[in-house]
């Protein structure tokens, strides 16, 4: 038999053997059932988890401390014997009893069970036993086998693995073998080659089942092995599809009872799935928000204002609206919390921010930030890029904290994370209510290019929203950004985020839109419901905000701003000269006089826009298919469009000055735009560029009867206009109306306009829109077909596109086209 070989004589030698006080426990016939957890003077069971990355952490007991129960280490032998298959099923399960109980006095004891060769293979065999105790001990005992490093390949090459998966897809077991075979796992998984291969079989779906479990310790178990399984960048997509990122984020959400250990490894799984920028995403959808771990030393210069008149988060005030006060400054102490129920209005946000701020600035000078986390060690990151996961409130709350701070490097982090989080407009409203603008703000006249990049981009992703971008303007960005634009020697990275921070703000068609759609911007008034309280109440005046609001506007018109941007305009990428032309197109409408921009060398600068090298580009590789549907391609040619038509925009402002008309060369311009209108450039683009093609050419004297430009306006601007309208849009009302217009144009025969809409690939859409339409589209319709059918030529595209059937139906129809629709058929059998 296979146990029979596993004894030798050299195993026992009776001066090792302790004899036992009461030997008749562990007689092979004795049929009690002796349970690890009746004994209370058991060894201290080592965690399965590890806060090491590099293998398990290895069993320890004290070195006087050799067994467990009292069993000598001259006995193992024989009990190891008694695992064999030959022996009777209860004689199995004491055997595996006093051995799991004799594994938890330490890694000597552990030593001792692996001299006996084969006895893994036995140990795996009971996990088959129909006796869940028997089945409990030999998951134990491979979980103490497995949590020393020497000992980890054997027990995953017994087949152990594979029997504690079938094992867990039991659906009734007890929680005690779950334990226990989960934390064998997860003592395996903290081998790289080992956590592959548990990554191909079915634990990883069992693992995520089991975080539901109603035993604390299975979700433990559970959780430090999707916790490993992270750790692989390979295993992130099979466990973002199995749904684990909800599942681990309601241990850090959630006020659920459960132990340190589970929110510990949920949170080390989801920082893990957090370094994907995708996944990041839907970790924060979650109500978590990654917060640098920057050292409790770091918070030590904090300085909050103890005795200061209180602040809102957001930097509001709250004004003093009664001259009476308390003996003892019971007022201004407790003061927002007399407000009367009936007349507060705090919005939500707002309230949170009040929390948040509150318990981050008490733990700030307590001492208790970054504690607990500061003492769990992670060696694979430095001390300078180590971070956690907060819930919103205290995430927002804490970010903030860290930008009143002096440390330079931990403020960078920060700013970086706020941008991070910015990833919809609740996360933008909750930074923009805990005060996180304003330092943002005051941290662009930084020194620093580091400091400044990491504010910058914080700032863009913030100013995303039309509510926040206001607010950003309020708090005297636009001083900053323009001292940041008229620096030459900045670096590109930073003067991209300044000037699309400065481009959103300046947008003209959103300066248009606040005034007619907007609510007003004194969002102050709603903070505690436009009530007085006890004395006190927030207000901040509209026209003051307005008076700021020019007074910041100003700044624009520095000359050497202006000058910096004429330079962008002419010889920066594509995406800058966007952003360059949009502001200079603001400065335009703010001094109608036109004179700091024509002062300068705008036209050369217009000139280099209009001359976009993809564009030569373009017409070099029109053969080149492959490479025109290649993303990078895309993504120039659209980044070139949006440049040209800020660029036509910005001088369809300037036209309107006399002395920029005399000063250009007008046929020039003409030729680059209707070069520009013929182009394969996005459609969304060229509508400003035929705008400004028409008004030059208007302007200039140019002869359009000799040459009409309204021809190629038609041709390469209005009609792919209305046939796109025609095909995309889900409006009847807006379908009828692009058809009527365009059988307009056609009818009045502009030369190569039935050309236009076959090369566009609107004929299926005009049959179907002659079907589907109402009256007076399906006559719209049935016109246009009519002209393009007096053209044998354009015969087959008609006939393709299934006109035939559809005109057949109209005049069985016996409607009131069906005349129209009997001449276009007679036309198409000629």
């Amino acid at each position: 038999m296979l146990a029979s070989t596993l004894l030798t004589p050299s195993k026992l030698n009776p001066s090792h053997f302790v004899p036992p006080t009461n030997f008749a426990d562990f007689h092979p016939r004795n049929r009690v059932s002796v349970s690890p957890k009746s004994n209370s003077k058991l060894a201290v069971l080592v965690r399965a988890t590890s806060n090491g990355r590099d293998g398990a952490v290895d069993a320890t007991s004290s070195p006087g401390t050799s067994t467990s129960s009292g069993l000598g280490d001259g006995y193992v032998a024989l009990f190891v014997r008694m695992l064999g298959l030959d022996h009777d099923p209860l004689d199995r399960e004491q055997a595996i009893i006093a051995l799991w109980k004799y594994s938890l006095g330490g890694k000597k004891c552990i030593d001792t069970v692996m001299q006996f060769p084969g006895c893994i293979n036995l140990v795996v065999n009971l996990l088959r036993s129909e006796s869940g105790l028997a089945c409990e001990a030999a998951a134990g005992l491979l979980r103490s086998l497995s949590s020393v490093n020497l000992y980890i390949n054997f027990v995953a090459d017994s087949g152990a693995i594979e029997e504690i998966t079938r094992l867990l897809r039991q659906s009734s077991m007890a929680p005690e073998i779950k334990e226990q075979c989960l934390s064998t796992l997860w003592n395996l998984s903290v081998d790289e080659k080992i956590c592959i291969k548990i990554s191909k079989t079915d634990i990883l779906p069992l693992a995520i089942k089991y975080l539901d479990d109603e035993d604390i310790r299975v979700k433990e178990a559970a959780g430090g092995i999707l916790a490993n399984l992270a750790l692989r960048h390979v295993n992130h997509n099979i466990m973002v599809e199995a749904g684990v990122i909800p599942k681990l984020a309601k241990f850090l959400t959630s006020n659920l009872e459960g132990s340190k250990v589970i929110r510990k490894e949920a949170r080390n799984a989801l920082l893990e799935l957090a370094k994907d920028k995708y996944y990041r995403i839907l970790v924060i959808e979650e109500g978590l928000v990654p917060v640098p771990l920057i050292g409790a030393a770091a918070y030590k210069s904090l300085t909050p204002g103890l005795h200061l008149w209180p602040t809102l988060p957001d930097g509001i005030e709250i004004e003093r609206t009664s001259s009476q006060s308390s003996k003892f400054g019971a007022s201004d102490l407790l003061l927002g919390l007399n407000i009367d129920d009936k007349n507060a209005n705090i919005e939500e946000t707002k309230i949170n921010a009040i929390i948040g701020r509150t318990q981050q600035q008490f733990l700030a000078r307590v001492g208790a930030l970054e504690v607990e986390e500061m003492a769990i060690p992670h060696s694979e990151c430095s001390n300078d890029q180590r971070s956690t996961l907060l819930p919103w409130m205290d995430g927002v709350a804490r970010l903030v904290l860290i930008l009143e701070l002096e440390d330079k490097s931990a403020i960078i982090r920060a700013a970086e994370s706020i941008a991070t989080a910015c990833i919809n407009e609740d996360m933008r409203i909750a930074f923009k209510e805990a005060g996180a603008i304003k330092h943002l703000v005051r941290l662009l006249n930084c020194d620093d290019n580091a400091v400044q990049l990491a504010a910058t981009q914080a700032l863009e992703r913030l100013s995303v929203s039309n509510v926040i971008c206001r607010v950003i303007e309020s708090e005297g960005v636009l001083g900053p950004l323009v001292s940041i634009l008229k620096c030459s020697e900045i670096a590109e990275t930073i003067v991209e985020k300044s000037l699309n921070i400065l481009a959103r703000i300046l947008d003209p068609s959103k300066e248009m839109q606040s005034k007619f759609y907007d609510g007003p911007v004194d969002a102050s008034e709603k903070a505690f419901g436009g009530a007085n309280n006890d004395g006190v109440s927030v207000s901040c005046s509209s026209t003051e905000l307005d008076i700021s609001k020019s007074n910041t506007r100003n700044d624009i018109l520095d000359s050497g701003f202006i000058a910096r941007l004429v330079e962008i305009l002419k010889s920066s990428s594509p995406s800058l000269q966007e952003k360059a032309a949009s502001a200079l197109e603001f400065v335009a409408l703010t001094d109608p006089s036109l004179a700091p921009i024509i002062s300068l060398d705008i036209e050369s600068s217009l000139n280099s826009v209009f001359q976009q090298k993809i564009l030569k580009i373009s017409a070099d590789m029109e053969s080149d298919v492959e490479c025109q549907f290649s993303e990078a391609y895309a993504i120039e040619f659209e980044e070139a469009g949006l440049a040209i038509s800020a660029a036509s925009r910005l001088m369809t402002r300037l036209l309107d000055c006399e002395q920029f008309r005399r000063k250009i060369d007008s046929s020039q311009f003409i030729c680059l735009l209707r070069e520009i209108l013929r182009s394969s450039i996005p459609l969304h683009s060229k509508d400003w560029v035929a705008a400004c093609l028409v008004k030059l050419s208007s302007l200039s004297g140019y002869n359009m009867s000799f040459d009409p430009i309204n021809v190629e306006v038609t041709l390469y601007e209005t009609i792919p206009r209305l046939l796109e309208q025609i095909k995309t849009s889900f409006s009847p009302e807006a379908q009828e109306n692009a058809v009527v217009e365009l059988n307009r144009i056609i009818s009045e025969g502009v030369v190569d306009s039935t050309g236009a809409i076959i090369s566009g690939g609107a004929i299926y859409s005009l049959v179907k829109l002659m079907e589907e339409g109402s009256e007076r589209a399906v006559e719209a319709s049935l016109a246009i077909l009519y002209n393009m059918s007096i053209d044998s030529e354009n015969h087959s595209a008609l006939v393709a596109a299934g006109a035939v059937p559809a005109l057949r139906r109209i005049i069985l129809s016996n409607g009131p086209q069906w005349e129209r629709a009997l001449h276009v058929l007679r036309n198409l059998q000629t």
